[in-house]
């Protein structure tokens, strides 16, 4: 599919970006261009560092904000799909900052929209968060106005065959600012606090993210929110596998958090079908045949009333199965 494209990605610098980086290079060697746009340029400079240019002259780097359209513009030149991972995910800071927020995640959300218009870009996929389901924080609220902008750009592409879809999970294991990276930190002081005893969270590993996105990038129709079945844990059994002779206090809620993530409410059911190894979230009123989706996908309507959420899930990570998963996935030397 990749075969002398070009594809962009916005926050390419971030956890996620680079995880897609280095799969779309080996999966894809004979990709045209690959444009990481971002707006760090410390990042940039290290991760030119682990892709010099010599070595790949298909890797282009691009210092950039989503918030200016103009840059963007220019930047998509030439593009044929586009990956939107660029955003404030700091619950705190963007409570403590809403403008800033709100600037990023839906305003730079719509101007990726229309630099892709404008631009001839084939396909875009725009990453989405848990917390934009029934969003009780700002973040969460500027993902849920983001989720809905990239569906809705598929009514206004007129004679344009663009495709916008959004992909939505749980937390990244290991990512920037999650909570296992922050415990493996904390374990030398011998405390790894806890919020609530009852806490929930999904958990997908940086590849099953990776996998998701190039799932939408090659089977979205368009409007589609796709969500993908994957395992919860307790918050209590993350610090029993780290750090099991720390003191674990209970620390109470942050403000803007909730005990059980959810990806899928009762809401979403009416319009929500079930593709096997994902969800997907379909429009009100596609563009295309839902018969021909449903027959193409053998997609079934999940019953009315249906929700998605990490206390309710039937699948469940194990202390031995996060030690496992925590080895392979965020610190090759962590003790089993």
């Amino acid at each position: 599919m990749l075969k002398d494209k070009s594809l962009l990605i916005t926050g390419g610098t971030g956890s996620l970006g680079k995880a897609l980086t280095a799969h779309i290079l080996q999966e894809y060697p004979e990709i045209k261009k690959i444009v990481i746009y971002s707006r760090d340029e410390q990042k940039q400079f290290h991760m030119a560092q682990e892709y010099p240019a010599k070595d790949f002259p298909q890797i282009r780097f691009f210092i950039g904000d989503v918030r200016d359209r103009e840059r963007l513009t220019r930047a998509m030149k030439d593009i044929d799909f586009v990956i939107h991972a660029a955003a404030m995910k700091h619950v705190p800071i963007a409570e403590y900052n809403p403008d800033e927020c709100v600037k990023t995640n839906i305003h730079g959300a719509q101007n990726v929209i229309n630099a892709c218009l404008e631009t001839g870009v084939e396909r875009v996929v725009a990453l989405s968060t848990d917390k934009a389901c029934a969003p009780i924080n700002l973040y969460g609220a500027t993902k849920l106005a983001s989720d809905k902008l990239f569906v809705a750009a598929n009514n206004i592409t007129g004679w344009n065959p663009i495709r916008f879809s959004v992909v939505r999970y749980g937390n990244v294991m290991g990512s920037n600012g999650s909570v296992i990276p922050f415990f493996i930190n904390k374990k030398k002081e011998g405390v790894l606090p806890i919020t609530d005893p009852e806490m929930t969270r999904f958990n997908i590993s940086l590849q099953g993210g990776v996998d998701m996105v190039m799932h939408a990038l090659e089977q979205a129709w368009g409007g589609e929110i796709f969500v993908p079945k994957i395992p919860s844990y307790k918050i209590t059994e993350v610090a029993e596998a780290i750090g099991p002779e720390c003191d674990h206090p209970v620390i109470g809620i942050r403000p803007g958090e909730k005990v059980h993530e959810e990806m899928i409410t009762p809401s979403d059911s009416f319009y929500t079908y079930d593709l096997g190894k994902y969800f997907t979230i379909l429009p009100a009123r596609p563009k295309w045949s839902l018969d021909k989706f449903k027959q193409e996908f053998k997609a079934e309507k999940v019953k009315e009333g249906f929700a998605y959420n990490s206390g309710d899930n039937t699948e469940w990570e194990t202390v031995d199965s996060l030690r496992s998963l925590i080895k392979e996935h965020v610190d090759p030397s962590f003790e089993v």
